[in-house]
């Protein structure tokens, strides 16, 4: 009885006065406003692990220390000496990001004791979000409409940008038709402004306050207007650019006097305004319809760039590589145009009102960056190498991974992201920009409501996703355990082997991605197995027949038209290549292997934790799904071109397994998931986005057109 008695005051004592209840002294360079952030997050995580701060004479002293003499920018080094661990940044941001990797330490449980020494330096020094604002948007849509109420709340910037640090994401790009007349009332054109004094101060506090919090925490800021457009206010006013009132982006150029003046000194006056902005982007290509890509260049430089030399401060560029070689808005790369750009950013780059490097922005494989880690094109065609060889002086390359296949379920491949920025960050190239056109990453429409979850923006359902792209483009050689500690933390020991998880059932995208052909925003949708179709312009099921005659994007790999067409003309595959039949073996196998390890989390009540799961196995089912279909594929031109009635029989079986997969996957997403709001408007140029202006999706709408995929086996005939 006695024993029992001292437990139990020995456990009152453990919980009155924990094991963490040493008292820390944080010392830090409070006019750094990083180092005052950094400070501030490390007081937090400290505190909740149960130590008492205090000003002086602590049980521990958190030295922190910019010094650029012994470190790099961005790097840190962690120097634990007996009751004294020392923060060193090689700046502001690194100092940041040590603070940031001792929080992480307390988090996962380890004491102050036991915290190791640790050195670490990016890979990579531009580390990019690209976010489009919802006013004024590239591509008009209820989708991005929804989310303004929450854009303009600057407590949801406030958790963003959090994040962001968090992940060493460095620069946030801020994209927007025409952004101008949202953040000032331009001096000498003030009927461009459509608010009133007390709506324009509340558009000022928004953009100060997201400029402001972006500094603090070691972000770089960069407004990215596309060309050429003006207000509709100002359009009426001056009687220039009325034919586009409506602002679609693929029109002809009003390069008329007057706009040149209105975007230079518009350019010039936010730069004077907001002096925490870092920088401004330009775009080549919309709203320049009918101007060649020499006018272009022109054009930018008598506006944006003369706008910059203008503003009495330096400031940063990102110059996104031009998409047209010709007048129209949309057309093929050519050698010209790139020794054209190419001559342009480097003289941009000897500009002494220009920070260098100036960033030379390309999209990686167009719009579907997660697809291939092989660079196969760009927007617009093929690179032929000018703007790399022989390397640049000037500017660096960055690559947009801009991420239009999968909105809603989660997703995080570490080794791919890994492959990514080792097979491409070479030395001419400064980093990556990570983002969306076609999807804001602010109010969670996907959740149905009454379920309770702890997160309270879209963002923070795609943790992971954010994760693994900052942490590994800062260091790629981050290992598995930082982000398989991070599910234990969020949810429990068990919860660790969703990492693995993920990793296997996300090769599902990537796998449809490399096999399919695609090009801009809406050629390809994998979340949904949805394709443009050229015929009528919409976005549709991509189906049996479509899946066999679609090429591959990635030459690896053989489509199902080529690979039949081989088994007839009795020439051998290459071995190296990657089969339809070797493609549904890596599906099979990888996803059953996801299903078997999932298993493992059973009777949970955590809502977070079963959203986690429901993914996995959505994308798990749906790379099974992939795998019938294949072969259903495989078998259904096989009867066509070489006959036998046991291939069709062999079409429709797989066809019919590959839908009750499917019905798997509706059966997941139905309770936990909304009918979505997508982009996908009826055509091309975005003149007929008001036909689908409140079109839904969800893999339960598509369930007849899978089916008609067996209908299509039986009722074939042979070529």
């Amino acid at each position: 009885m006695k024993k029992h008695m001292l437990f139990i005051i020995l456990l009152l004592i453990g919980l009155v006065f924990p094991a963490n209840s040493q008292t820390v002294q944080i010392q830090y360079n409070v006019s750094v406003p990083q180092a005052k952030y950094a400070a501030g997050v490390l007081q937090k995580s400290l505190e909740k692990k149960g130590y008492t701060i205090k000003e002086k004479q602590a049980d521990y002293v958190i030295d922190i220390i910019v010094n650029t003499d012994d470190l790099t920018a961005e790097s840190y080094t962690i120097l634990p000496e007996n009751k004294k661990i020392i923060i060193k940044g090689g700046d502001g941001r690194g100092v940041i990001y040590g603070c940031l990797s001792l929080a992480e330490d307390l988090r996962n449980g380890i004491i102050l004791q036991n915290i190791r020494p640790r050195t670490e330096a990016p890979r990579l020094s531009f580390r990019t979000i690209k976010f489009d604002l919802p006013w004024d948007t590239y591509r008009h849509s209820h989708a991005l409409n929804l989310h303004q109420e929450t854009c303009r709340d600057l407590n949801y910037w406030e958790v963003f940008l959090d994040m962001m640090a968090e992940n060493r994401f460095n620069t946030l790009t801020l994209w927007n038709l025409h952004p101008y007349p949202f953040m000032i009332r331009p001096k000498n054109f003030p009927e461009a402004c459509p608010f009133n004094d007390e709506e324009m101060k509340k558009w000022t506090k928004l953009f100060s306050g997201i400029f402001r919090m972006a500094r603090e925490r070691g972000i770089d800021t960069y407004m990215v207007p596309f060309n050429i457009f003006v207000s509709p206010e100002f359009s009426r006013a001056h009687n220039v650019a009325m034919d586009n009132l409506d602002h679609e982006h693929f029109v002809k150029g009003d390069t008329s006097e007057i706009i040149k003046r209105y975007t230079r000194e518009c350019v010039t006056q936010i730069l004077q305004d907001y002096p925490e902005l870092t920088g401004m982007g330009l775009t080549l290509g919309e709203g320049m319809g009918g101007m060649t890509p020499q006018e272009r260049e022109n054009w930018m430089q008598e506006t944006i760039i003369k706008g910059m030399s203008l503003a009495g401060r330096r400031s940063k560029l990102i110059h996104r590589i031009p998409f047209s070689s010709t007048t129209g808005s949309l057309g093929p790369t050519s050698i010209e145009t790139e020794q054209i750009t190419r001559e342009g950013i480097e003289k941009e780059g000897e500009l002494d009102f220009i920070e260098g490097p100036v960033w030379a922005d390309l999209k990686f494989n167009w719009s579907h960056a997660h697809s291939t880690t092989k660079l196969i094109k760009v927007h617009g065609g093929k690179l032929y190498g000018t703007y790399f060889y022989p390397e640049p002086k000037n500017y660096k390359i960055v690559w947009t991974a801009r991420n239009e296949d999968f909105f809603c379920l989660r997703w995080g491949v570490p080794d791919f992201i890994r492959e990514h920025i080792n097979s491409n960050a070479h030395s001419y190239v400064g980093g990556y920009i990570i983002g969306s056109e076609t999807y804001i990453p602010a109010k969670d429409y996907f959740t149905k409501p009454g379920i309770k979850v702890s997160w309270k923006y879209a963002f923070q359902r795609q943790w992971l996703f954010y994760k693994l792209w900052g942490r590994l483009l800062y260091n790629p050689a981050t290992p598995d355990s930082v982000f398989k500690e991070e599910f234990i933390r969020r949810y429990d020991k068990k919860a660790g082997i969703l990492l693995e998880a993920s990793s296997l059932a996300g090769k599902t995208p990537l796998r449809l991605a490399s096999s399919f052909d695609c090009g801009w925003d809406f050629t390809l949708y994998s979340e949904g197995f949805m394709a443009l179709n050229n015929e009528t312009s919409r976005v549709e099921y991509i189906s049996v027949d479509r899946q066999i005659n679609q090429p591959p994007l990635d030459t690896n790999y053989i489509s199902v038209k080529e690979y039949v067409k081989g088994i007839e003309s009795g020439k051998s595959i290459v071995s190296d290549k990657i089969t339809p039949p070797i493609l549904t073996q890596m599906l099979h196998q990888d996803c059953t292997k996801a299903l078997d390890l999932i298993k493992k989390i059973k009777n949970s009540n955590n809502n977070d934790l079963i959203q986690e799961v429901a993914d996995i196995k959505v994308w798990a089912n749906m790379g099974l799904y992939f795998a019938e279909k294949l072969k259903g594929a495989v078998a259904l031109e096989t009867y066509r071109v070489i006959g036998g009635e046991e291939n069709k029989q062999a079409a429709v079986k797989h066809l019919e397994r590959a839908l009750k997969f499917w019905d798997i996957v509706i059966g997941i997403t139905r309770p936990i998931y909304n009918d979505m709001p997508l982009v996908h408007y009826s055509s091309q140029d975005g003149k007929n986005w008001k036909e689908n202006v409140h079109l839904r999706f969800h893999w339960e709408k598509l369930r007849s057109e899978v089916a008609k995929d067996i209908e299509i086996a039986k009722n074939c005939r042979r070529n």
